[in-house]
C-alpha cells in the first residue's frame, strides 16, 4: 500500500514538472514571435499610414499571440476620419489593418464635419473645409437637418440659385444664405411652402431685382419683405 502511495506521488510530482516545462516552452514560442508588421491597408485622402501607425504603436508592444485585435480595431475606429475598420492576425508577426476614410460631404457648426448620411465627426482640420456648405442644427438632429437641406437646395437649384449655409435654430426656424451673398428667412411654420412661393416670383422681378435684394423676409403668411442693398437706387 505503501509503495501504491509513493508511485501515486511521483506520477503527480513527474505531471507538474512537465507542465512548468511545457508552460515555460509555450512562453518561449509566444515572447520568439513578437509582431514586427503593421499593414494598414485604404484609399486615404485625409488620413495617413503614419498618423494610424502612431496610435497604433503602444498596442503592438506584445506577440502576436497576446495582441488585443478587438482593442486595436476600436482604437482605430475612434479616430475622426475613419469610417470603419477591421483587424486581423497574420501569422506569424503580422497585423492587417484595413481602413475606410469618411468623406466630408459639409460643414457642420463651427467645429464639425458631416457626411452624406448625417454622421458628424470632428477632426482637427476642419478650417480647410471653408469651401463647403454650411449646415447648423439643434444638437443630435444632424441627419434630419441635413435632409431638410437637401430639399432646399434642390428647389433652389430649380431657380438656379446656390445655397452657402442653412441654418435651423432651436425654435426650428429655418434660415438659409445664397452664394450671392442673400439671406432668406423662412420662419418655423410652413417653410417650404413660403420658399416655393418666393421662388415662384423671381421670373416676374428678373434677375436685376434679385441680384439687388440684400435680406428676403417670408415670416409673413400672404407674402414677403425685402431689404435692399445699400448701393442699389
Amino acid at each position: 500500500m505503501e509503495a501504491v502511495r509513493l508511485l501515486l506521488i511521483f506520477a503527480f510530482l513527474t505531471f507538474a514538472v512537465l507542465g512548468l516545462r511545457q508552460e515555460a516552452v509555450s512562453q518561449k514560442v509566444t515572447e520568439s514571435l513578437p509582431i514586427r508588421y503593421v499593414r494598414t491597408e485604404g484609399v486615404f485622402q485625409h488620413l495617413s499610414k503614419e498618423e494610424i501607425k502612431s496610435v497604433l504603436m503602444p498596442l503592438v508592444t506584445t506577440s502576436i499571440f497576446d495582441a488585443d485585435v478587438q482593442h486595436i480595431q476600436e482604437t482605430v475606429a475612434k479616430m475622426a476620419w475613419v469610417k470603419d475598420a477591421s483587424v486581423e492576425r497574420v501569422w506569424p508577426d503580422t497585423v492587417d489593418i484595413k481602413v475606410h476614410e469618411r468623406k466630408a460631404y459639409v460643414r457642420w457648426g463651427k467645429d464639425g464635419l458631416l457626411t452624406e448620411y448625417g454622421e458628424l465627426f470632428k477632426p482637427n482640420n476642419v478650417e480647410q473645409f471653408q469651401s463647403l456648405l454650411l449646415v447648423e442644427g439643434p444638437k443630435d438632429q444632424e441627419a434630419k437637418t441635413l435632409e431638410i437641406m437637401k430639399g432646399v437646395r434642390l428647389a433652389l437649384e430649380d431657380q438656379a440659385l446656390e445655397i452657402a449655409e442653412f441654418k435651423v435654430n432651436d425654435r426650428e426656424a429655418w434660415e438659409i444664405k445664397l452664394k450671392t451673398g442673400v439671406e432668406i428667412l423662412l420662419g418655423r411654420t410652413e417653410q417650404l411652402k413660403k420658399l416655393q412661393r418666393f421662388l415662384n416670383t423671381l421670373s416676374v422681378l428678373g434677375q436685376e431685382k434679385m441680384a439687388a435684394m440684400a435680406l428676403v423676409d417670408l415670416r409673413y403668411p400672404n407674402g414677403y419683405a425685402v431689404s435692399w442693398k445699400p448701393d442699389i437706387e
